[in-house]
C-alpha cells in the first residue's frame, strides 16, 4: 500500500479545500462578522496540508485501485471533519452535530441540525452551501484534475473509485481533461441559475447559496421554511427546472457542447422524464383534490416536489407530509428512484432500475426458451455479466445498508415511518423523510452516536456501497 501517495493526495486536495474556504472568510467580512477564527483555522489547515505536500514532494504517485478506494474513504470522513470545525467554532452545537451537518453538506444529504437557519451568520450559510456545492459534482473529480499535475497516469482508477453509475465513459482524450470540462459546465449552470433566481425576485445571497443547492442537489438554504418562504412560483419553476437538469447525466450537458444531443436520447433520460411526469401529474391530482387549489398552483407545488425528492434535493415549499397517504406514498416512491448515474444526484438511480427490470424480463423469457441466447441490451449496447451482476449487487447492498439503518433508528425508539423513511432519506442522500425527520423537521434531536452513525450512512451512500464494504473485506487488505 502506498501510503506516502494516499497523503500526498489527500494533503493536495486537503489545501484546495482550505483555498475554496477562503470564500466563507470573504462573505463574512463582506457581512462584517468575525472571521479571526475562521481565517486562523484555515491557515492552519492550508499549512498542514502544504507541509505534508512539500515532505512527499519527491515521491512518485502511483495509485492502483485500492489505494484509489482508500483515499475516497478516508477524504470524506476528513472533509467532514475541515468543514465541521466552522460550524463548531461559530454555532452552538457540539462536534458530532457539526461533523454530521459537514457530511451532510459534502455528500449533498441536505439534512439538517439547525432549527433556525435564518440567524447563523452569513458566512456559514455561504459555508453549508458550498459544501453542497464542491460536494456535488465531486470533489474527487475536482481532485483528478489536480492529481494529473503530479500523476498523469492515476487519475483514472480514482476517477473509477468515486465515479457513479454502471460504467465509466470519458469523451476527452485524458481524464483530467473530462473532470475539468465537467467543472466548466457545472460552473456555468450555477451561474445561469443564479442570475435566473436573482430576477424574479432574491437578493444576490439567496441566489447564489440557492444555486449552489440546487446545481449539487442538495438542498440546504438559507431560509427556515426552505423555498417556501419565497412567495415567486417563478423561483419555485426556475428551481424544479435546474433540479431536474442537474438530475441528469452530466456526461449529456458535455456531449451538447459537441452538439451531440445523444445523450438526452438515452434510455435512461427518457425513462427519468417519463416518471417525473407521471408522478408529478399524480400528486397534482391528488393535491387539487385534497387542497381545492387551482391546476397551477397545485402543479407548481407537486412538480417541485417530486423534483426535489426524485433528484434527491430536499428543498420544500410546503410541508408535504400533510397532504395524504396518497401523496406521501406516492412521495416515497420518488424517493427510492433517484436521479441518473453520473449526475450530482443520489438514490439508487434509474439507469439500474432499467437493467434490473431488463434483466428480470429476459430471464422469464429464458424460462420459457430455456435453449435460446437472450442478451440485455441498453441503448443498443449489450450489457456484459460483470455489468449485470453489479447492479444487482448494488442493489443488494442499498437494501441491506437503509435496513439495517431502519432497524438501528427503530430501536432507539423512534416510529416505524421515521425509521424507514430516515434511513432511505440519509442512504439516498435525499435529506427530509417523512415522521420526525419530514420536511418541516430536522436530524438535531439525534444522539451525537446517533449523528455519527447517520454520517457513515450518508458516505456508504454517496460513495455507493461498494467503495465502503470493500474495506471490510480481507482481500481487499491483502496484496492483489
Amino acid at each position: 500500500m502506498d501510503y506516502r501517495g494516499i497523503f500526498k493526495v489527500l494533503s493536495l486536495i486537503g489545501m484546495t479545500l482550505g483555498l475554496f474556504f477562503g470564500f466563507d472568510i470573504l462573505v463574512g467580512w463582506i457581512y462584517h462578522e468575525s472571521v479571526t477564527l475562521f481565517l486562523l483555522f484555515d491557515m492552519l489547515f492550508i499549512g498542514l496540508n502544504l507541509v505534508i505536500f512539500l515532505l512527499l514532494r519527491r515521491h512518485a504517485v502511483v495509485l492502483k485501485i485500492r489505494e484509489s478506494i482508500l483515499v475516497v474513504n478516508l477524504l470524506w470522513v476528513l472533509i467532514g471533519m475541515a468543514g465541521a470545525i466552522p460550524l463548531f467554532l461559530y454555532t452552538p452545537v457540539t462536534f458530532s452535530s457539526a461533523f454530521f451537518e459537514a457530511i451532510s453538506g459534502f455528500t449533498t444529504t441536505g439534512a439538517t441540525v439547525y432549527t433556525d437557519i435564518e440567524h447563523l451568520p452569513h458566512m456559514i450559510l455561504f459555508h453549508r452551501s458550498l459544501m453542497h456545492w464542491l460536494g456535488g459534482v465531486g470533489i474527487i473529480v475536482l481532485g483528478v484534475g489536480l492529481l494529473s499535475v503530479i500523476n498523469p497516469t492515476g487519475s483514472l482508477s480514482l476517477f473509477k473509485a468515486e465515479a457513479t453509475g454502471i460504467q465509466i465513459e470519458k469523451l476527452r482524450p485524458k481524464i483530467k481533461d473530462t473532470a475539468l470540462s465537467l467543472w466548466a459546465i457545472y460552473l456555468l449552470l450555477t451561474l445561469v441559475d443564479t442570475l435566473l433566481l436573482k430576477l424574479f425576485g432574491m437578493n444576490w445571497f439567496d441566489a447564489v447559496n440557492h444555486a449552489f443547492s440546487t446545481l449539487s442537489t442538495g438542498g440546504f438554504s438559507t431560509k427556515n421554511s426552505s423555498l417556501g418562504y419565497f412567495q415567486s412560483p417563478w423561483i419555485i419553476w426556475v428551481t424544479t427546472f435546474f433540479m431536474m437538469v442537474s438530475g441528469i447525466n452530466f456526461l449529456a450537458h458535455l456531449k451538447l457542447l459537441y452538439r451531440d444531443t445523444s445523450g438526452y436520447r438515452s434510455e435512461e433520460v427518457r425513462w427519468y422524464l417519463l416518471l417525473f411526469l407521471i408522478l408529478g401529474g399524480m400528486l397534482t391530482a391528488v393535491h387539487m383534490e385534497i387542497g381545492g387549489d387551482s391546476l397551477f398552483h397545485a402543479s407548481t407545488h407537486a412538480f417541485f416536489t417530486i423534483a426535489s425528492v426524485m433528484t434527491t434535493t430536499g428543498f420544500a415549499t410546503i410541508d408535504y407530509a400533510t397532504w395524504s397517504h396518497l401523496a406521501v406514498a406516492i412521495i416515497l416512491l420518488a424517493m427510492l428512484i433517484g436521479g441518473n448515474a453520473g449526475s450530482t444526484a443520489g438514490g439508487i438511480k434509474v439507469i439500474r432500475y432499467v437493467v434490473i427490470f431488463k434483466t428480470l424480463f429476459a430471464e422469464l423469457k429464458r424460462i420459457l426458451h430455456p435453449k435460446a441466447f437472450i442478451s440485455v441490451f441498453i441503448d443498443g449496447i449489450k450489457l456484459e455479466r460483470h455489468i449485470l451482476a453489479s447492479t444487482f449487487g448494488f442493489f443488494t447492498l442499498f437494501v441491506f445498508t437503509v435496513g439495517l439503518m431502519s432497524i438501528y433508528i427503530y430501536a432507539r425508539g423512534y416510529d416505524e415511518m421515521t425509521a424507514i423513511s430516515g434511513a432511505l432519506a440519509i442512504v439516498g442522500n435525499v435529506g427530509p423523510g417523512f415522521g420526525h425527520v419530514g420536511p418541516a423537521e430536522n436530524f438535531g434531536f439525534f444522539s451525537d452516536i446517533d449523528k455519527l452513525i447517520l454520517s457513515i450512512g450518508m458516505i456508504i451512500g454517496r460513495l455507493e456501497c461498494y467503495t465502503v464494504f470493500i474495506l471490510f473485506t480481507s482481500s481487499f487488505w491483502k496484496r492483489f
